[in-house]
């Protein structure tokens, strides 16, 4: 994990290799859900997740009954952008390196928070069961959109 799956797909762009490796997905293959955020919490140094948006998360999956230690957490970007540009991402093979890393963790749920992610994935899940909804920041930002991604998440996981 971490940038080299990023630097090997894409070794001519600029934008990975300007990028810091951060090495802060974690988790087991076949995670029970694989969680994946747009990039890292600004203040992420030694995992992902460790911030207000990553406490909000740990809460949320603890209360539908999934260990952190069962989950696998990764970022579609190796380090920290304020504006991503999400079409030149696209443009540069993001979905593939995406769809390449679920593929890699055969988790038996996805979970992706960022609205953009989806769109870079598109329909390279095959048979994963996936869920998607807003980036953490918005769903710390908005009680609304949080009570709506819960209640999804729990008729989800009743399924």
């Amino acid at each position: 994990p971490g940038s080299t799956r990023y630097m090997t797909l894409f070794p001519s762009t600029t934008l990975f290799r300007s990028l810091m490796a951060t090495g802060l997905d974690t988790g087991p293959a076949g995670a029970a859900l694989m969680l994946v955020v747009p990039m890292p919490e600004e203040a992420d140094h030694a995992a992902l997740l460790q911030g207000p948006q990553g406490v909000m998360l740990a809460a949320m999956l603890a209360r539908l009954g999934f260990a952190r230690e069962d989950c696998y957490f990764a970022a579609a970007l190796p380090g920290h952008l304020p504006l991503p540009d999400w079409e030149g991402l696209a443009a540069s093979g993001l979905g593939a390196v995406l769809a390449h890393h679920v593929a890699l963790v055969q988790p038996r749920r996805l979970l992706l928070l960022g609205n953009a992610l989806a769109e870079q994935l598109g329909s390279a899940l095959d048979d994963t069961p996936a869920l998607s909804s807003f980036a953490p920041e918005h769903l710390l930002a908005s009680p609304r959109q949080r009570a709506r991604l819960w209640q999804r998440l729990l008729d989800w996981t009743a399924a």
